[in-house]
């Protein structure tokens, strides 16, 4: 699939704000990368130079303390990433990157990223936003970490991502979470351990809260799993 003005901007809501003449000057600065599942983009501590658009697949970032991993985003098609990093020379990766799923990525260097910005500064503002918006996410996961129980830190991130990624449930009326989940990854999204974590999901399911299908978390009934949300904060 060539690269080409009208995929970049279908697939990608952030060359949208482009003009034509300035997507023709950043065309030839992207390199496309296609990567297999399971593949490390980028490590935590790694000095960054490049920010990554993902045209396909999917991507998570993690923080790794040596003992316990702990997943902070869950990124997809048209999302990017590795932007934090090229705020200021010499500035090192706070967290690891690695792909969900077969994915093709494209990456633009500091340099030209930096030309793109002086020649459409309003995209310095929504790239802002859009970090800042990361951080704020970030301090609320550590007072999620700190003051709620691992049940009540699912149910919470449950229902973010079927605000995020979820789409109605094709046998009922609740919403499916587009994203294939093992207990692992839910228990690395939320601070805990897999034991702790697959009694939670046990005791949500048998509370008719939840349900399992093709590793994808169905929710009958959002607004009563928002109740127990409520019940427990």
């Amino acid at each position: 699939m060539k690269l080409n003005q009208e995929l970049l901007r279908e697939k990608i809501p952030f060359f949208r704000e482009l003009e034509p003449e300035v997507m023709a000057q950043v065309i030839p600065w992207i390199t496309e990368r296609k990567l297999k599942r399971n593949a490390i983009i980028f490590i935590e501590e790694d000095v960054g130079d490049e920010i990554y658009f993902i045209l396909s697949g999917s991507v998570h970032i993690y923080s790794f303390d040596g003992v316990k991993r702990v997943i902070l985003a869950l990124l997809q098609e048209g999302d990017f990433f590795g932007e934090m990093a090229l705020m200021k020379p010499g500035l090192v990766r706070s967290a690891t990157a690695e792909t969900m799923a077969p994915t093709r990525l494209l990456a633009l260097r500091r340099p030209d990223f930096e030309a793109l910005i002086e020649a459409h500064p309003r995209l310095a503002l929504h790239m802002l936003n859009y970090t800042m918006e990361r951080l704020r996410r970030a301090n609320q996961q550590i007072y999620d970490l700190t003051f709620l129980n691992v049940r009540t830190r699912i149910i919470k991130r449950l229902l973010r991502m079927a605000a995020e990624r979820g789409k109605p449930d094709p046998d009922g009326m609740g919403m499916v979470i587009d994203v294939k989940l093992t207990h692992q990854q839910l228990a690395d999204m939320v601070g805990s351990v897999r034991e702790t974590a697959t009694k939670a999901l046990l005791e949500l399911q048998d509370e008719g809260l939840i349900t399992i299908r093709n590793k994808m978390v169905v929710i009958p009934d959002p607004h009563r799993l928002e109740a127990k949300l409520e019940e427990a904060q």
